[in-house]
């Protein structure tokens, strides 16, 4: 049988999966809202275009903002969840306390990153505003409203981010007491 980690069989629930907080249920909501808008629009727009040879042309302006939602505002849901990619080739030949030390490090990491991430969103949010940018198309969109799904994401991404490594650090303390006590005589 097919081992991912030492102590789990694959297609078993990770054990780093962490409950969800209304951060992460209000952006699955946001979600599966730009899911079904991006629907309603797309229908709308090829139910006009066979009927009545008539098109809004706003479906892929539109259908694009929804995507930019998604995107950015399931990355803390997927966190949470513990729905990213992992190197289990690795993952699966290092003790409990190496996973939970390298699993430690990593959300050092990825929070360094996203701190950055959101620093520089903001930063292009602002700029945005502040110079009144539009979308050249017919509903001349101002960008700071679809850019401001990337800043939310990437805020709640960051949060999510903290309580991982929190979870991951108690993982490592509980891991390492372990440790000690089985080297103890």
């Amino acid at each position: 049988m097919v081992q991912i980690e030492q102590d789990r069989p694959l297609g078993s629930p990770s054990t780093r999966r962490l409950k969800e907080t209304i951060i992460e249920r209000a952006c699955k909501l946001a979600c599966v809202a730009a899911l079904i808008t991006m629907l309603v629009v797309i229908g709308v727009d090829i139910l006009t275009r066979s009927l009545f040879n008539f098109s809004f042309e706003i479906s892929d302006e539109l259908g694009g903002y929804m995507l930019v939602v998604i995107a950015f505002v399931s990355l803390p849901v997927c966190q949470i969840n513990d729905s990213f990619h992992h190197v289990e080739l690795v993952q699966s030949r290092l003790s409990p306390f190496g996973r939970a030390v390298s699993h430690v490090i990593f959300d050092l990491l990825s929070l360094t990153f996203c701190v950055l991430l959101l620093w520089q969103l903001m930063r292009f949010e602002l700029s945005s505003f502040r110079f009144h940018d539009r979308a050249p198309t017919y509903l001349a969109t101002p960008l700071w409203i679809p850019q401001i799904a990337m800043m939310l994401g990437a805020a709640a991404l960051c949060f999510s981010m903290v309580r991982t490594l929190a979870a991951d650090v108690a993982r490592l303390r509980a891991s390492g007491k372990a440790t000690e006590g089985a080297s103890e005589p």
